[in-house]
């Protein structure tokens, strides 16, 4: 059992983030890819991934822990739902930061040498498992990142909603009931182990996830106390499956194209996975300034979010967005 003890200033600070980040989601798909448990969720997604994994990814799968915790993509690549964007965290980040990480952690002993080059910063060791994360998320997650961004945006937004409403207290007792309970001022959930958490004054980030088998997950950095620990909640309603990001097809295709014009809806297709400027622009092959142009026509109608984060200018697709995505019109709210 797991039982979370708020204070006043704990409740205060509680929010809702929409994502736990591309990185720590790729490496949970891992976790679940090797577990046991035959989740109905993930059964047709494990059906079709599985056999894929291969040499490419082997940096990334053979730093899974034989048992107990395993490494924390969240802490080195960040939440940042952009893949580009978080490999980028982990090639900067401090060598110290990835010794610590990899502490304690109980590796099999035939990838015990390749677990110290990475631990020590070797710059080629580095570069070589962000190209295994990229690998992985290539296969495990890309394919269905579409279908499932709505449902973490959706699920966030429902939660923001509900504070909104009622505050936290009607957000804690909604949350995955009747598993989840809310017994102010402790919130208890179904835990392989009893674990008592005080937050401190820190308070609790609530976050869906994809890639989760229980109906919550305790997640927080050790390195790092000042920051308030996460609740990762389950965002699937349903079995994972789907294609990858695609040109809408048929009239609701053709509609969207004739609303936005080409260029801004397939610009409006890739903040759905999080995307920076300079990115934007990559996909689509234009100029800087030309994609800051394009969302900010995008941003002006409510269609995207757009943030900074370090150095970057992050985008992010809307629930009003994605409802345009899907069905190529516009509807009043």
């Amino acid at each position: 059992m797991l039982r979370i003890h708020f204070t006043a200033e704990d409740l205060a600070r509680t929010r809702v983030a929409a994502t736990i980040g591309v990185a720590a989601e790729t490496y949970y798909s891992l976790e679940v890819l090797r577990g046991s448990l035959d989740h109905p969720h993930f059964r047709s997604w494990r059906s079709a991934v599985a056999g894929r994994m291969g040499a490419d990814t082997r940096p990334l799968t053979s730093l899974l822990p034989v048992r107990g915790p395993g490494l924390d993509l969240l802490a080195l690549m960040g939440e940042v739902p952009s893949l580009e964007h978080a490999v980028d965290n982990l090639l900067h980040a401090p060598s110290s930061r990835l010794r610590r990480e990899f502490e304690g952690l109980d590796f099999h002993p035939r990838h015990l040498p390749w677990a110290r080059r990475v631990s020590e910063g070797d710059r080629d060791a580095r570069q070589e498992l962000a190209e295994a994360v990229r690998a992985c998320h290539r296969l495990t997650v890309e394919p269905y990142w579409h279908k499932v961004r709505s449902e973490l945006v959706a699920l966030s937004t429902r939660y923001a909603n509900l504070m909104l409403e009622g505050g936290i207290d009607l957000l804690l007792r909604s949350l995955c009931a009747p598993l989840v309970r809310w017994r102010p001022p402790v919130l208890e959930a179904p835990y392989p182990r009893r674990t008592e958490v005080r937050l401190q004054g820190r308070g609790l980030i609530i976050t869906p996830t994809v890639f989760a088998t229980r109906a919550a997950s305790f997640l927080w950095d050790p390195l790092d106390t000042a920051q308030p620990p996460r609740l990762a909640v389950p965002a699937l309603r349903g079995p994972l499956t789907g294609v990858g990001l695609v040109e809408p097809d048929g009239a609701s295709g053709q509609s969207l194209k004739s609303l936005l014009g080409r260029t801004r809806a397939a610009a409006l297709r890739v903040t759905a996975e999080g995307c920076t400027t300079t990115e934007l622009a990559r996909r689509l092959n234009v100029s800087a300034a030309a994609a800051s142009q394009h969302t900010t026509v995008l941003r002006n109608a409510d269609l995207i979010t757009t943030s900074r984060r370090g150095g970057s200018v992050l985008h992010l697709i809307t629930p009003l967005g994605l409802a345009l995505l899907t069905t190529g019109t516009m509807t009043e709210p």
